[in-house]
Parts: structure tokens; C-alpha cells; sequence
């Protein structure tokens, strides 16, 4: 009984703790003067699906006007958002990413010549006692007038235009995968292993049978002789007894619809290079017009120290052997425009394609001055470790979840890598001895990243460091590291003698 009381007493206590607490912010925030203004000319928004709520200072409306103010989220409704905002004097907006809602008002307030913020949802959610519109909205500019919220990254329009294409492209090659999958499992109904015979259904080989088989053949000889003369995955005797099947007419009927839907997606996905073709020329033009050489700093980073000084010893640049475009491949020339825009050919990164170097350029653009540095640029990917230590005890270090295509790419990218006889692969393999493959494709994609970030920034040349001599760099330090153990222990290390055969 008295334990039970105790706890009572206990928990009185800490509820009595929570409401003094709530009652210091809720002192602290209704008493603004105690803290400086940074932005006086501040608006804040909430974004919502169907209404947009605004708000500005009430020094920026009249005596007894509303200074909070409710508007449609039709285009009528954000004219008269942005004409109420320039009435009221406001220079700077913020507002929260909320779905796609913010995009339209974005471009609106953008367009009107007012600088916006783009905020992190998550940095505004945990704030107590403020869950209708009108208060988020205030708060929101609360906040920014003091200068309290940091925007999130957003690129400039002609880098979101792009963005917006390499996204829509990407769904048509997802969509077309999906009727891949759909032909295969209409063949494997009807027992046609075709997969088994050839790598790729989608291919040349695989299409031709496939046709012929809806066309009404059925003799696995004649359906054996359609087989590109390179196929080397089966003889022609292993798929001869692979087209023999039970042709149902169900099936049938779904492999025709899906191969339609194949060829449509196709369709769509070669439309859309076109689309994309006059943007990348326009913004390689743009670009090469604007680039200048960068003067030599007199304190460059690390990074660049290191290939100045692994110059010596580095690699002769051999360009990428030319390849036939595979299926969902842009027939463009992506790499004449990539290098134009970029002002240095990411492609001899080793892991880099055109089609991923496209991605990070209709990601994030080519101006790294976003980033203080390339430890911010890693941070803003998530391919950092991160800090939680409360105490002078580390609780977590693990990186944080962000959810950012960029950083995907670059992860596949490092698992190519490891696979591959150079420096970063003898990193990875590295580094999955003894952390694993998961953290070991976080740490070789951070490497990728630093070096994205400091060829768009500084635009020097890549060069493919030696791996012999960054084997031997490696074994050195860990020489090193097994000498000053021994030391500690009272021990030397001392080489052993060579045993004659």
C-alpha cells in the first residue's frame, strides 16, 4: 500500500514537472520581444488540399484588419494569396512540404519575385498545442521572423523541369518492368521455359519467339531457328524442349495484352527522351556560357590534395568503351550533353553511367555552393553516421533514414564497385571483412559522394588512382596500427625471415 503511494506521490510529481515545463514554453512563446527579429517583412503558410492558410505580421496589415487570412487552393485562390502578401509588404514566406501541395503556390510566390522557404515538416510537427490551421500558420511565421527555420534544398526551375522528366521516365521503365514480369508468368502458365534459354524475354531473341507464338506458330524447331545466332545461355536442342507447351488460349490472350502494354511503355519512354533532349541542350548551352576557370585556392581540400599528390602514381585515363544502349537506355547522345553541362565527364568515376549521372544532375544540378562542404552534401544524402549522445554516452550512431534518390544511386553504384579491381573496391571489400555489406555500401557510396561533389565543384579531371599502390598505403597503416599495440604491450614486432623453397 505505502509502495503504491509512493508511486502516486511519484508520478504527481513528474505530471506537476510536465505542466511547469508546458507552462515556461507557453510563457516563452507568447512573449516575442525577449527575441530578435531577423525577418520583419515574414509570412508564414500552411498548405492544405483544398486551402491555403497565410499569415503576416500584424504590423504589416492596418488597424483592425486580419492579419491571418484563409484562401482556395484553385489558381484564383493563389493570385489573391500572393497579391495579399505584396500588399502587406512581406519579402520572405514559409511554408511546409506538405504532399505536392506547396508546388503550385511555390512557383506562384517564386514568380512574384518573394523568397521562399521550404520547410521540413518534421522540424515544426512536435511543437504542443497548436493543431488547427490558423495557429500553424502563425506559428510558422512566428518562427521565421526570428529566424529560427532553415530551408530545405530545392533546385533552380530549369533543374526541376528536368527533374520532373528523369521522374516521369523512370515510372514509364518501373511500368515496363511490371509487363515483363506479366509475359513471363503467362509463358510459365502454359510451361514455355523461355526464360530459361534466354537472358532476357525483352530482348531480340525472346520478342521474335514471342511473336511467332502469338502469330499461331507452334513447332519449337521453327520457334528455335528465331534465336539470335550470339545466344550462348542454351543449344538449340535445350530450347527446342523449352517451347514445348500447353497452349492455352487464357494465357495467350494475357501475353498478347501484356506485350502491347510493353511495346506502349516503350513508346512512351522514347517520347520522353525526346522531351528531355532540348532541355539538356539548353542547359549545356547555358552552362558552357556561364563557366569560367575557377582560380586556383590557395587551401584546397583534402580530397585534392590527395589526388595531387597520387597524380604521380595514378592511372592513365582510358575512356569508357562505347556500348550499344540496352533497352531502357535514351538514344541520345547523354554523355555529349552530361559533360557539357557538368563541365567534367562523371562517367570515368568507375560505377557512374550516364543514366546515373543523369539522375544526380536532374537531382540536385551542378552548383555545389548549396553545401558549405562535402561533409554537408554527404549529411544532406544520409551517408553520414549520425550523433545521438546524451551523458557523454553515444546512444546511436547509425545514419539517418532519408529518403533521396541520388543516394540510392550512388549505393547500387558502390555495390558495382566493390565487384571492380580499383581502389574504391578494394575499400569496399575492405570494409564488408569486418562491418558488413549494409555498412559497407553506406561508406563506399559516401566516398562516391565526396567525389560528385568536388568534380562539379572544382571541375578537375578524374584520375584512377593506382591500386596497387593504395594496397600498399593500406598495409602500411595497418603495420602501423600492430606496432604501436605491441608497443603498448611491451612487445616489438619483427619481420620474419624469408624460408628458402
Amino acid at each position: 500500500m505505502k509502495a503504491k503511494q509512493r508511486k502516486a506521490k511519484g508520478n504527481d510529481h513528474s505530471s506537476s514537472m510536465a505542466s511547469k515545463q508546458r507552462a515556461k514554453i507557453a510563457k516563452a512563446m507568447q512573449a516575442p520581444e525577449q527575441m530578435e527579429i531577423v525577418n520583419r517583412h515574414a509570412g508564414g503558410i500552411d498548405c492544405g488540399s483544398e486551402e491555403h492558410y497565410a499569415a503576416v505580421s500584424p504590423e504589416s496589415v492596418e488597424e483592425g484588419e486580419p492579419f491571418v487570412r484563409c484562401f482556395s487552393a484553385f489558381t484564383e485562390g493563389l493570385d489573391a494569396l500572393v497579391e495579399w502578401l505584396k500588399d502587406c509588404g512581406v519579402t520572405t514566406v514559409a511554408m511546409e512540404s506538405t504532399g505536392v501541395y506547396w508546388v503550385a503556390l511555390y512557383q506562384k510566390l517564386e514568380a512574384a519575385g518573394i523568397e521562399v522557404f521550404l520547410v521540413n515538416a518534421r522540424h515544426l510537427r512536435h511543437v504542443p498545442g497548436r493543431k488547427t490551421d490558423v495557429k500553424d500558420c502563425q506559428w510558422i511565421q512566428r518562427l521565421h521572423s526570428f529566424g529560427l527555420l532553415s530551408a530545405s534544398f530545392r533546385p533552380e526551375d530549369m533543374i526541376c523541369r528536368l527533374r520532373s522528366l528523369q521522374r516521369h521516365r523512370l515510372n514509364l521503365v518501373s511500368a515496363g518492368a511490371a509487363e515483363i514480369q506479366h509475359m513471363q508468368k503467362a509463358l510459365q502458365q502454359m510451361n514455355l521455359h523461355l526464360h530459361h534459354v534466354v537472358s532476357d524475354i525483352s530482348g531480340l531473341s525472346g520478342l521474335r519467339i514471342i511473336e511467332a507464338i502469338l502469330a499461331g506458330q507452334r513447332d519449337p524447331s521453327q520457334l528455335a531457328k528465331l534465336r539470335d545466332p550470339r545466344v550462348r545461355k542454351s543449344t538449340v536442342a535445350q530450347m527446342e524442349a523449352a517451347l514445348v507447351g500447353d497452349y492455352r488460349p487464357e494465357h495467350l490472350f494475357v501475353l498478347d495484352q501484356s506485350l502491347q502494354a510493353y511495346r506502349f511503355y516503350q513508346a512512351r519512354i522514347e517520347e520522353c527522351d525526346h522531351e528531355i533532349e532540348p532541355l539538356l541542350q539548353q542547359l549545356a548551352e547555358r552552362f558552357e556560357c556561364s563557366s569560367s576557370p575557377l582560380a586556383a585556392e590557395s587551401s584546397q581540400p583534402e580530397v585534392i590534395q590527395d589526388q595531387a599528390a597520387q597524380s604521380q602514381t595514378a592511372r592513365p585515363i582510358k575512356p569508357k568503351r562505347k556500348r550499344k544502349p540496352k533497352a531502357n537506355q535514351p538514344k541520345i547522345d547523354l554523355a555529349g550533353y552530361l559533360q557539357r553541362i557538368c563541365g567534367v565527364d562523371l562517367t570515368q568515376v568507375v560505377g557512374l553511367d550516364v543514366l546515373s549521372v543523369l539522375l544526380i544532375v536532374s537531382e540536385i544540378g551542378v552548383d555545389m555552393s548549396k553545401w558549405r562542404n562535402a561533409k554537408a552534401f554527404c549529411s544532406w544524402l544520409g551517408l553520414c553516421p549520425g550523433n545521438k549522445i546524451s551523458g557523454a554516452k553515444v546512444l546511436d550512431r547509425r545514419t539517418c533514414k532519408v529518403i533521396n534518390r541520388v543516394a540510392t544511386t550512388l549505393r547500387l553504384a558502390a555495390q558495382a564497385v566493390g565487384r571492380s579491381n580499383t581502389c574504391l573496391g578494394i575499400f569496399y571489400r575492405r570494409k564488408k571483412a569486418h562491418l558488413g555489406p549494409a555498412k559497407a555500401t553506406t561508406a563506399t557510396a559516401r566516398k562516391l559522394a565526396c567525389l560528385v561533389y568536388h568534380l562539379l565543384k572544382y571541375k578537375d579531371q578524374y584520375r584512377e588512382p593506382d591500386p596497387v599502390t593504395y594496397q600498399l598505403k593500406v598495409q602500411k597503416t595497418i603495420l602501423n596500427k600492430l606496432q604501436k599495440q605491441a608497443a603498448a604491450l611491451g612487445y616489438q614486432l619483427l619481420p620474419t625471415a624469408l624460408v628458402p623453397a
